[in-house]
């Protein structure tokens, strides 16, 4: 699958269940292992999960892979693996502990999040 598709299906799939604080960093400078970072806050256990399970749902509809899923058990941390995009699905003390940011985060690409008034009512 096309990396700017996957990566808007991933944005999408994380707006959809309400995730906040969405950042996509570009990494091929840094790893040739993956060529994006999608970080995502979630309020919660059972949000950080939900997420996760939906993002891994819309991947698979689409026919992306999907590599693997660490974490859901504990739900602080949820991590999946796309191949070209690994999304990291944190609750906010996580997040900010780990700073990942400060890793990935020097070239941060522009993706269009849907606007917070079609977001609150789950429009599109």
């Amino acid at each position: 699958m096309q990396l700017s598709r996957l990566q808007r299906l991933v944005v999408d799939a994380v707006e959809d269940i309400k995730g906040q604080d969405i950042c996509v960093f570009n990494t091929t400078h840094l790893s040739d292992l993956f060529d994006r970072v999608v970080l995502v806050t979630a309020t919660s256990n059972r949000q950080t999960r939900a997420l996760a399970s939906h993002v891994v749902e819309k991947a698979k509809q689409a026919g992306a892979d999907v590599l693997s899923v660490e974490g859901e058990d504990a739900g602080e941390w949820v991590l999946v693996d796309l191949g070209d995009i690994v999304v990291h699905i944190m609750q906010p003390a996580v997040r900010a502990y780990y700073a990942l940011e400060e890793i990935w985060g020097d070239k941060a690409v522009r993706v269009r999040l849907a606007p917070e008034s079609r977001r609150a009512s789950g429009r599109r």
